[in-house]
């Protein structure tokens, strides 16, 4: 059986296109990733160009899994079609132009598909782990161990949304640096309260931001999935990235094209994010949302 998960992110579209194998295990036969950016012109709502670009991708995809012959195709909405005044309109339009229907989860069972594909990845022992998802509209912050989930919960600290309010000054400027940590301490309370009750050994980011760091300074990984990034670089490269203007990192090889934009925030929310865990080390896994929502499709084909 064929399979297919469509994660219709802030910034990015995703099709993962799976075989089901006699185990129970999935094989990849296709992955593609767009730039979609629903929130080019800001979070509240999708506009005219961001809104035409996400249903040509949908059309296109639509096409690709004609093409493969899928059986079973689920279709997940996340931050930018929950926060967006237009995200309804955005979802009825996608049905009837391209038949692909739409689900639109919250934070909490975002969190949920997000634990479930990185438990594919990465060995989960006794110790507790923080398990962070950044995403384009929110940011999903997991506290679990290989038995259980101790807590979770969704944040609105995505990077379009740190980007489109505070880096406005290109390089980004002090007051706006200050702003944007005294943005991410109010709404991260409820992270440092779950990081007091819960002793956590290790960072586990997933693919995306992270990918910039980890195609830089991991050597080593643990299994086919899980990188291991070295804290002790990190803090020269968040300098040089935070300090520089556009044109400086349109020049940095390490910063794809398509992030040069949004990773200085992106790297300040890393940062940031250091300082509250003093983790030793990050994991990084190649398996979010997409990999959990096709965990459930498995267990239920």
């Amino acid at each position: 059986m064929k399979l297919a998960v469509i994660d219709l992110g802030t910034n990015i579209f995703h099709l993962r296109i799976v075989t089901l194998q006699s185990d129970g295990s999935f094989a990849e036969l296709f992955r593609e990733s767009r730039f979609i950016r629903l929130a080019a012109e800001g979070i509240g709502i999708i506009g005219a160009e961001p809104f035409r670009r996400g249903l040509d991708c949908l059309k296109d995809y639509a096409q690709i899994l004609q093409q493969h012959q899928v059986e079973k195709t689920r279709a997940i909405g996340t931050a930018a079609l929950r926060t967006a005044s237009n995200g309804s309109a955005f979802i009825q339009t996608a049905l009837e132009e391209t038949r692909l229907d739409i689900t639109l989860i919250d934070g909490d069972q975002e969190a949920h598909y997000i634990h479930k594909g990185v438990e594919l990845a990465v060995p989960f022992g006794a110790d507790k782990k923080l398990i962070m998802d950044i995403g384009g509209g929110s940011v999903e912050f997991i506290i679990a161990d290989l038995d259980k989930v101790y807590w979770a919960q969704s944040f609105p600290v995505g990077m379009a949304v740190m980007y489109h309010n505070f880096h406005k000054i290109d390089p980004i400027s002090a007051a706006e640096i200050e702003a944007l940590h005294a943005f991410l301490a109010k709404q991260l309370s409820p992270l440092q309260e779950a990081l007091q009750a819960h002793q956590i050994s290790e960072l586990v980011g997933t693919r995306g931001t992270f990918d910039v760091l980890t195609a830089q300074f991991s050597s080593s990984k643990i299994g086919n999935h899980c990188s291991i990034l070295p804290i002790e670089p990190l803090p020269t490269f968040f300098d040089r990235v935070i300090h520089s203007d556009l044109a400086q990192r349109q020049l940095m090889p390490e910063i794809p094209n398509d992030r040069v934009d949004m990773i200085v925030v992106g790297m300040l929310l890393i940062q940031f994010v250091l300082k509250m865990t003093s983790a030793p080390r990050i994991l990084v896994a190649d398996f979010d949302l997409k990999e959990g929502v096709l965990a459930e499709m498995v267990q239920t084909a």
